[in-house]
């Protein structure tokens, strides 16, 4: 791998950053400046460049065991250091949410989007139509589930003089997007076929994420390849080989376990669309973590697992009461939505090392700009202390930083990226 992704010129300014105007990653780099020596300004985002560089290879070598493509969610950092590091690594292409997420990811360099979502209105249509004008060479595809979803884009993009690519998404009783049964699958392919020239049909999706159990995970992506090979068997798709893909960050082993009916189709491309595996977390992706390592074969064989990347560090603010320390960490840095922030290191300023936080430190509420952590009489635990957090949901932590640190394991800033939200 380069060794330039996290020491770009980009010029960096806001929270969690070393004393001085303005910084560079590159000058960041240079200064090595110490968490543990209070050279940062906290609270202050983090990456380790060592899980980051486990991560990606972990999931490399896993996807390569089932044949699979990966083209991760870039919604989960909509960073570009860590997008052109995931390309490097060998992902297909790049997954987003929204025509803006997709116009910030190609002035980055990404050149092959996968959009999860339908294309909706014109004022979508137009970013997307704009850059495929631009570049020849980009590759868009969206999904689409709706007939008149479908005439909107065909009218649309037939009256610019273009082509849109679309998958059929697959969905489920009681979930989010998707086709619900055969007749709307039927209603949306037959508009497809209305709009030759403007509406290219490439493949099935599905998100997986919305069933409520493994079985009902199973369930929805059997149905999904089912789709895949009665269009494949009509002839539907506009071109080959087609794509059948799903995947969220919870259930991609199993997502391969289903599709692998396909690979070693030369007319088929699997594709898995994690976006969290890149940083992982402590909290619902570690609980999923466990679960792929115990089933799957392929991760057991591989022995170790995914790593979490993404900490937070904060200053202890102030202790009040018995049994409470308040935090300098909120909601304004922390995703609290899937669990609050789980204290992971404790430091005293001047001490060689951080040590392991006892286990019954626990944060039980939080507000804008600060965090209630539950403590016992006794516990060595001062005002200036500083301490270290795991996450859960990686995504709502991501979106509020506009850059985050990436730090060596001695804890000595190495560099930083920037997020694009």
């Amino acid at each position: 791998m380069q060794e330039n992704y996290f020491q770009s010129e980009t010029l960096l300014a806001g929270k969690g950053l070393p004393a001085g105007t303005a910084w560079t990653p590159a000058a960041l780099a240079k200064k090595g400046a110490s968490l543990l020596d209070e050279q940062v300004s906290l609270p202050a985002a983090v990456l380790s460049e060592s899980a980051l560089r486990h991560n990606l290879a972990w999931m490399r070598r896993f996807t390569d065991a089932y044949g699979c493509q990966l083209a991760p969610h870039g919604k989960t950092t909509m960073s570009p250091a860590l997008f052109q590091m995931q390309l490097d690594a060998g992902a297909w292409g790049i997954t987003l949410a929204t025509a803006p997420q997709t116009v910030a990811a190609y002035e980055h360099g990404v050149r092959r989007v996968l959009l999860a979502n339908q294309l909706v209105g014109k004022g979508n249509f137009a970013l997307i139509a704009d850059l495929q004008a631009r570049d020849a060479d980009f590759w868009f595809a969206c999904v689409v589930d709706s007939a008149d979803n479908v005439a909107a884009l065909g009218q649309y993009f037939q009256a610019r003089g273009q082509q849109i690519k679309v998958l059929l998404e697959i969905g489920a009783a009681g979930g989010r997007t998707g086709v619900r049964d055969d007749a709307q699958a039927r209603a949306v392919l037959e508009e497809i076929a209305r709009w030759p020239d403007a509406v290219a049909l490439v493949g099935v999706e599905v998100y997986e994420g919305v069933a409520k159990d493994e079985a009902g995970v199973r369930a929805v992506l059997q149905r999904s390849l089912a789709a895949w090979q009665t269009i494949h068997a009509a002839g539907g798709f506009a071109q080959l080989p087609a794509i059948l893909t799903g995947a969220g960050s919870a259930w991609f082993d199993v997502v391969a376990e289903e599709f692998s009916a396909l690979v070693g189709n030369a007319e088929a491309q699997v594709v898995l669309r994690p976006g969290c595996y890149l940083t992982h977390d402590v909290g619902i992706y570690r609980q999923a973590a466990r679960r792929i390592h115990a089933s799957n074969p392929v991760a057991r064989e591989m022995g170790s697992s995914l790593r979490p990347a993404l900490r937070l560090w904060a200053y202890v603010q102030s202790l009040p009461e018995s049994g409470k320390a308040i935090i300098a960490l909120g909601k304004r840095d922390a995703a609290f939505d899937a669990g609050f922030p789980v204290p992971a290191l404790h430091h005293r300023p001047g001490n060689a090392a951080p040590m392991d936080a006892p286990a019954h430190w626990q944060i039980s509420a939080m507000m804008d700009q600060h965090a209630f952590l539950d403590v016992r009489d006794g516990d060595d635990l001062r005002v200036g202390d500083l301490l270290c957090f795991d996450i859960s949901h990686p995504c709502l932590t991501f979106d509020k930083w506009r850059h985050l640190l990436v730090v060596d394991d001695a804890h000595r800033v190495i560099g930083a990226v920037s997020t694009q939200f």
